[in-house]
């Protein structure tokens, strides 16, 4: 049969052609061996003289025929391209909320949390929950173990060795009998002298009335300051809600510093400023109001410095009618401010030397 269709064409590629055609309709199908090349392929010959095609069922043709393979298994293509990334696929749905531990400083109200939430009271180391689906809290359960037994007492550790005795030692020489002392005073405590109130005869201590008529607010029990024993705040009489420290910025230097703030530098502060302050010499400036008090018949009345001003905050506490809000020291700041002590609050702090504060008069004796 291939003979016959050999002879159909002498052109080699329509032998090829023919070949092929044969083989896919499956005419070559039938002769065993078709499949008889190691790469799986099908090899006919074709005679070189007469064209004829024959498929010889081994792996070899006659001599004088050319091996035409068909259908065998090609070289290995070279990778292609990637192909582009695909559409993300769907989110997922939420899953359930979980449960949340709370804690406070206080037991749980019904209006925090969810159910199934914990609490810890963080105070008391009580644990609540789970939270009842109502809104309401389980009775709370104690986080904190029972006591522990308490321990065996230890051993009594060994008694030390004593020490050796020290020996005597020598008998000091006899001092010289010194002078006869003076004759002592009566022993009195500078509390219970009775030279306070107009009569003099009560007894002078913080909280009564001194001898200008005003409110004893410190008294020197240990003798620290040289001078004086007692500090005396004014009677109300010689209080004012409404004066300038002065008038001009001008400085004075013996009035600044932490010397000039101590107790007992009032006096003092008081004659620097005045001594400055020359020609604003008005009761309308502080310093001078101060000095020209004259209660109880007294003439020595100052501006108290602002450690003095605070031992009349500290001391009296509501005696002595104080009743205004911040009072005017004698104690200088800077050139344009001065300290004062406020007499509600009990703080201390500097305001401007023409700003309008209270006055109250203070005397050492």
């Amino acid at each position: 049969m291939l003979k016959h269709l050999s002879a159909l064409s002498r052109d080699k590629s329509s032998v090829f052609l023919l070949v092929l055609v044969l083989i896919l309709g499956g005419v070559g199908a039938q002769a065993t061996g078709l499949l008889n090349t190691s790469p799986g392929g099908y090899l006919v010959c074709v005679n070189s003289t007469t064209k004829v095609v024959t498929h010889p069922g081994t792996a070899s043709c006659p001599k004088g025929s050319k091996k035409l393979l068909l259908g065998a298994k090609g070289a290995t293509g070279a990778t292609g391209l990637t192909g582009a990334t695909g559409l993300s696929g769907k989110d997922g749905r939420d899953g359930l909320d979980g449960k949340t531990l709370w804690n406070g400083v206080e037991d749980p109200e019904s209006i925090w949390g969810a159910p199934g939430d914990m609490f810890i009271n963080s105070v008391t180391k009580t644990l609540f929950g789970p939270k009842n689906l109502d809104g309401t809290w389980p009775v709370g359960v104690s986080m904190v173990g029972p006591a522990g037994a308490t321990g065996a007492t230890g051993l009594t550790g060994a008694q030390g060795h004593g020490g050796a005795s020290g020996g005597s030692g020598p008998a000091g020489v006899t001092g010289a009998t010194g002078p006869a002392g003076a004759a002592g005073s009566s022993g009195i405590a500078i509390t219970q002298l009775s030279i306070c109130g107009a009569s003099g005869t009560s007894l002078c201590k913080v909280g009564v009335q001194g001898p200008g008529g005003g409110t004893i607010f410190f008294v020197d029990y240990y003798d620290i300051y040289a001078g004086f024993n007692y500090l005396e705040a004014a009677p109300t009489s010689c209080e004012s809600a409404s004066k300038t420290w002065s008038s001009a910025n001008t400085a004075v230097i013996a009035a600044q510093g932490w010397a000039a703030r101590a107790v007992g530098a009032g006096q003092a502060n008081t004659t620097a400023i005045k001594a400055v302050f020359t020609g604003d010499n008005t009761t309308n400036n502080a310093a001078y109001f101060a000095t020209s008090c004259s209660a109880g018949g007294k003439s020595d009345w100052f501006l108290g410095s602002l450690g003095e001003m605070k031992l009349m905050y500290d001391n009296l506490q509501g005696a002595g009618g104080f009743v205004g809000y911040n009072y005017w020291s004698s104690t200088e700041k800077a050139t344009g401010g001065a300290w004062y002590q406020t007499f509600d609050y009990g703080w201390q702090d500097y305001n401007g030397k023409n700003r309008i504060l209270d006055v109250r008069p203070v005397r050492v004796f």
